[in-house]
């Protein structure tokens, strides 16, 4: 852990910095089940609109699960990676994108701040 700088996390995955990247654009490695993705701010806010659309999408009515059941798919800004999740994931998903988002747009307005 000491070559990363942790942004946020949750018991659905963890956000970071790589201490040896430089941060002239800020990227954030977000880890969410054994997947890793590296993000602009940007992305991850679609990642996060994204998180929110898949919400409206409706479960199976027999599922014995609905909170649980990996039924819902979930778009990436990687254009060629969707996730199939469940509501409780999602819901920890966003959280973590949330978190992310804000802690990164406060480092930003910082750092612009002091220039």
């Amino acid at each position: 852990m000491k070559h990363i700088s942790i942004i946020y996390r949750n018991d659905t995955g963890i956000s970071f910095y790589w201490k040896s990247v430089p941060q002239e654009e800020l990227k954030a490695q977000l880890v969410f089940r054994d997947t890793g993705f590296y993000f602009t701010l940007d992305q991850l806010k679609r990642f996060a609109y994204q998180t929110q659309d898949t919400r409206n999408q409706i479960t199976c009515k027999d599922c014995p699960a609905p909170a649980s059941c990996r039924s819902l798919l979930l778009k990436t800004p990687a254009e060629t990676v969707d996730l199939a999740v469940s509501r409780e994931e999602l819901e920890g998903l966003q959280d973590l994108l949330d978190q992310t988002i804000l802690k990164m747009e406060t480092q930003q307005f910082m750092q612009t701040a002091l220039n």
